[in-house]
């Protein structure tokens, strides 16, 4: 037999003179066949090399043991959690995940999607890019009923399952936590505001400001991508205010770092003169000086949550579920970053 000719199950009944048919029925481990003749069956497949064509049966069956995943960076700790946690519970449940990711990029992030439906995924999560504003690629999934779940930025206009943490709870924290320290003018670099994710923190701020009777200036909120560059060209604006502030929350530990650095760079005392906190506890936030305060997101539990959700659509085939959104905590973890010197 050539060992280029890709071998099938009527190769493995010729070698052993059995049907086809029987061997199909070992291979699927088929109780009506012996577990004699299965193991003779399959350590004949083995020696063949035979490979069983999963996309035939995937075109039969009409599913494929596939899970799709989109986050915006791969390279972001709090991303690369939820897949860990994803693949926790989807390899348990017998499924495959196929990761990717959009750079934060609209036109990347709908080619992929699309690529995932062609490919037929039994169901998408995905966390949306920042330049996403349209959903029509993703309206797709919901049209067609195939299982979607939103985690972290999630787009409202879709009904489906969502995970999120407690961003406005997480934002009012931060907030409260400089003004006790003394800030009596607390800056805010947000992210994109037609993201819901950026849109709570922001509002959770605004709200701890009042509470505690600190006036609300728009030229103190700068809303950006939040890169590195971002955090650079954002401090650099707020020192050039008339009056600096004296405590900025950062919407990621990415422009908190970079904040940081130019400070030290010109001799601008952290937290002493200007107190910082970021978002999503990076690696990094614990080991620079000054270390970086910053708030904890669950994201291990998130992929858990959201592979979950997704597996139990995928499952239940009268469509039945409904629909829920699944808030989670985030902790406030105090660092040098935001501790003034009490006088």
């Amino acid at each position: 037999m050539n060992s280029k000719t890709e071998i099938t199950i009527h190769d493995l009944a010729r070698k052993l003179n059995i049907s086809a048919s029987t061997v199909s029925r070992a291979l699927n481990n088929n109780p009506r066949i012996s577990q004699k003749t299965r193991d003779k069956i399959k350590a004949a497949a083995l020696e063949l090399g035979y490979q069983p064509n999963t996309i035939a049966s995937n075109l039969r069956n009409r599913k494929s043991n596939t899970i799709g995943i989109v986050v915006p960076l791969i390279n972001r700790h709090f991303f690369s959690s939820v897949i860990s946690g994803v693949e926790d519970i989807a390899f348990a449940a017998g499924y495959n995940v196929v990761i990717s990711q959009s750079n934060d990029e609209w036109e990347k992030e709908q080619r992929i999607v699309r690529s995932m439906l062609a490919n037929r995924v039994d169901g998408l999560i995905i966390s949306i890019a920042m330049k996403t504003t349209r959903f029509d690629h993703l309206q797709l999934f919901a049209d067609k009923k195939i299982p979607l779940v939103f985690f972290d930025r999630i787009v409202k206009e879709i009904d489906s399952d969502r995970v999120v943490v407690d961003d406005f709870n997480g934002g009012y924290k931060i907030t409260k936590h400089l003004i006790e320290q003394g800030c009596k003018r607390i800056a805010h670099l947000t992210g994109p505001l037609n993201l819901q994710t950026y849109s709570d923190r922001k509002q959770g701020y605004m709200q701890a400001l009042r509470d505690y009777g600190q006036k609300i200036d728009d030229e103190l909120i700068i809303e950006n991508n939040l890169t590195r560059a971002d955090g650079l060209c954002a401090i650099k604006q707020l020192l050039n205010l008339k009056k600096r502030p004296d405590g900025i929350f950062c919407g990621n530990d990415t422009t908190a770092l970079s904040a940081i650095l130019h400070l030290k760079e010109i001799g601008v005392k952290v937290p002493e003169e200007i107190a910082i906190v970021g978002f999503s506890n990076e690696p990094f936030s614990e080991v620079v000086t000054p270390s970086i305060s910053t708030i904890k997101q669950p994201g291990f539990e998130m992929g858990q949550k959201a592979a979950q959700m997704i597996i139990n659509q995928i499952e239940n085939k009268d469509n039945s579920l409904k629909f829920e959104t699944v808030v989670m905590p985030n902790e406030l973890i105090i660092r040098e970053s935001s501790l003034k010197s009490k006088n």
